[in-house]
């Protein structure tokens, strides 16, 4: 088993697999077992996040979307989708190990051009940035949290 660090979230609790000297870990939105590597460590806990304590319903999120921008194939980490299937949430998961600064913030807001999500979350399971479209202003207001999931 691999040494996985404790991230700053609550404790969830994950299945895991070994196979061929290799971890994999349960994804419940793919619904199958995904290596497991440091940003997917940040982007499980992420998931159970959204699903255990904002209540998001799992059918409202989608994970690794592949998204064009200028030309190039990129993968979304993670989407979230109200009701009515519009993205609502832009997450941007990061190893551990990396610092999430400008670039990475630029790299999320960036995506979002394609997205168009009211909130972007960006973390690396020790940073959590929560931030709102402001389209009026056009300007990122930083928030505490995201929200919980309602129904509309």
């Amino acid at each position: 088993m691999l040494n996985l660090p404790k991230l700053q979230f609550p404790l969830y609790e994950f299945r895991f697999k070994n196979s061929e000297n290799k971890t994999y870990i349960f994804d419940p939105i793919r619904k199958k077992f995904i290596l497991i590597t440091p940003e997917e460590w940040v982007r499980q806990h992420v998931i159970q996040y959204l699903i255990h304590d904002l209540k998001y319903p799992k059918s409202h999120i989608a994970v690794e979307k592949q998204l064009i921008l200028n030309q190039t194939i990129k993968r979304s980490d993670v989407l979230v989708q109200n009701a009515k299937g519009e993205i609502i949430i832009l997450v941007e998961c990061k190893a551990p190990q990396i610092t999430i600064n400008q670039d990475t913030f630029d790299q999320t807001a960036r995506y979002n051009m394609i997205y168009d999500a009211k909130y972007l979350y960006v973390c690396n399971g020790f940073m959590h940035i929560y931030c709102q479209l402001d389209k009026v202003n056009q300007q990122y207001k930083f928030l505490e949290s995201l929200p919980t999931y309602t129904i509309k």
